[in-house]
């Protein structure tokens, strides 16, 4: 049972990797890394633009350096989450201890959580930020920039809760599975196996008797008369 909990095939098993790459797991990890770069690289390419008073760079959501910053980490994040949770699903069959999936897929439930939640307040605070950035020509040279970090933004709401409900099924799943292999454990430790006949060594004549004889020998057959001298 431990080799088949949580989601994943018996341990040790060879990873196919066409099936591997068709699961929407790994589909939807692939389009939250490719959103997180569409989202962080924008703001760092062209996030910063020059100020109206001066040479210095100011950022395109209303001048606020932290909305930048928070995009930009927000989808560093994301990056380098994805590729980590990805590699982990490549060497998730390899582990056969039950508690190490079920801390494994804790893990990618509880961070997808966050994540899904992290980005719902960055699409919020980038959305409401780029609403008040007063139009210039800083703002018309970005505009494309950052609504792109918008969009792919709210993209990302939708693939990082698509993942934390598919982590939340495994673990389901994984419980389920545990919890069967323990009451099957318990009923098999509580049930004692039927023990053999125990008997007084002494054979019974009863069951093997075999039938007396009914017929003796005719020591004179009939029609011959033994010859008197």
């Amino acid at each position: 049972m431990e080799g088949s909990s949580f989601g994943a095939g018996r341990a040790g098993a060879a990873l196919d990797p066409v099936s591997f790459a068709r699961r929407p797991q790994t589909l939807l990890r692939v389009a939250s890394w490719v959103f997180s770069i569409a989202v962080f690289g924008p703001i760092i390419n062209e996030g910063y633009v020059n100020a109206d008073s001066g040479p210095e760079l100011r950022c395109v959501f209303n001048g606020n350096a932290g909305a930048c910053r928070f995009g930009i980490v927000l989808g560093l994040g994301a990056f380098l989450a994805c590729a980590a949770f990805l590699l982990l699903d490549v060497r998730f069959q390899q582990i056969s201890s039950v508690r190490d999936r079920r801390r494994a897929v804790l893990l990618d439930l509880g961070f997808s959580g966050l994540w899904s939640f992290l980005w719902f307040v960055g699409f919020c605070f980038l959305t409401n930020q780029w609403q008040r950035t007063a139009p210039g020509p800083g703002t018309t040279q970005a505009g494309d920039a950052a609504r792109a970090a918008i969009t792919f933004s709210f993209f990302s709401i939708l693939s990082w809760v698509a993942l934390t409900v598919k982590a939340l099924q495994r673990f389901r799943l994984g419980t389920d599975m545990s919890l069967f292999a323990t009451e099957q454990l318990g009923t098999g430790a509580g049930q004692a196996y039927p023990g053999y006949p125990v008997g007084s060594g002494v054979e019974g004549t009863e069951t093997y008797q075999s039938p007396p004889f009914t017929e003796t020998l005719d020591t004179s057959p009939k029609g011959y008369q033994v010859p008197a001298y």
